[in-house]
């Protein structure tokens, strides 16, 4: 046996033993699609993927290979994310909306290879993931402009399902009016109230009447069936194409950044792990004098920022309150864990919904 018939040989038989180990990492691939499934968690996560590289590095001594090995190592993530796409497909996710919401566009970017299926409102999108039809539900929880969507979170509180994750995803209206139509034709404006609210400037400065809808894309529907020129919905692009109406006019929203935090409800909890930065938690406190400052102060005195808290009414006994809090901190560090037992001790009820990384999708 020659050298080349050697080294040949050597190949197959390290090839062999990759061929067991491929199989093993992808049947920890399919594990963690099936987590990531139960969780409500995207097949992508760039946090984890900056991590393997980062230490995909320092594993190669030699200078040479170090970037073949980094490569070898891209692709084959790539491979595991496609696994896990495949796997993933058959996932149902719940949302407010028909097609050509904003919720409906939201779902189909946080979830792109999943069915999203669409729900006549938030509860029912949300009991739809208790009830087991659907293995998510993305909601809206707070608009950069109108603010909190104070419904979802009364289910947050109120429900059984916890958050795995919050994302940011900027929000477009524009004016859509039948074929032909202009916006000095236009005397009434139908929507969602809180896209309403977000073109409320805009709505006043051309003294619009206005009408609630539904949602964006059910406004957009009852423009089409009205078929009046005078009539126009405030929705998406998509709205638009799907229904067959003609943009007037758009960005018409107040802000130039007009952007949306969405909530993905499960029913599995994911527990705090090292990589989450941010958290959100509901609880009540007695009704006595400084029992909500001794809450704030358990957080702040152990070096967690509570970036919003916000009360609602608990519908159980008159003017009792529950707080929706967001904090940024890592719930699984020592400071989280002691903060949260000590809590414990402060607050009549605590429950943690939700511990996760954020995401920004523009």
């Amino acid at each position: 046996m020659n050298e080349l018939e050697k080294a040949r040989k050597q190949i197959d038989e390290i090839d062999e033993k990759m061929a067991k180990l491929f199989c093993e990492r992808m049947d920890a691939s399919r594990q963690v699609a099936m987590y990531k499934k139960d969780h409500g968690l995207r097949v992508f996560d760039p946090v984890r993927e900056e991590a393997v590289m980062k230490k995909s590095v320092t594993r190669i001594d030699d200078e040479e290979l170090r970037g073949y090995f980094v490569n070898f190592v891209r692709a084959n993530m790539e491979i595991s994310k496609a696994y896990q796409a495949r796997l993933l497909d058959g996932m149902r996710i719940a949302f407010s909306g028909v097609e050509g919401a904003f919720a409906s566009i939201a779902a189909k970017r946080v979830f792109p290879t999943a069915k999203t299926v669409g729900y006549g409102d938030f509860e029912a999108a949300y009991r739809s993931v208790e009830r087991g039809e659907c293995d998510a539900a993305l909601l809206p929880i707070e608009n950069s402009t109108n603010g909190d969507v104070g419904q979802v979170m009364d289910l947050a509180f109120f429900g059984s399902l916890y958050v795995s994750g919050v994302y940011d995803i900027e929000i477009v209206q524009n004016l859509l009016g039948v074929r032909g139509a202009t916006i000095n034709d236009v005397k009434t404006v139908t929507s969602h109230p809180q896209a309403l609210g977000q073109c409320k400037p805009f709505i006043s400065s051309h003294g619009f009447e206005t009408v609630e809808a539904v949602n964006t894309a059910v406004a957009a529907a009852n423009v089409v069936e009205k078929n009046d020129k005078t009539v126009a919905a405030i929705g998406s692009e998509e709205a638009a194409r799907i229904y067959g109406l003609d943009i007037l006019q758009s960005h018409i929203n107040e802000k130039g950044s007009n952007t949306t935090r969405f909530a993905v409800f499960t029913r599995a909890m994911k527990e705090p792990s090292p990589g989450d930065a941010q958290f959100i938690m509901l609880f009540t406190v007695k009704n006595e004098a400084g029992a909500l400052a001794r809450a704030v102060n358990t957080i702040g005195s152990h070096g967690i920022n509570l970036r919003a808290i916000k009360s609602r009414p608990t519908k159980q006994i008159s003017w009792s309150y529950y707080f929706f809090c967001e904090g940024e901190g890592c719930l699984a560090s020592d400071n989280g864990k002691q903060m949260v037992e000590e809590l414990k001790q402060t607050c009549n009820d605590l429950k943690i919904i939700g511990s996760f990384e954020k995401e920004i999708l523009m």
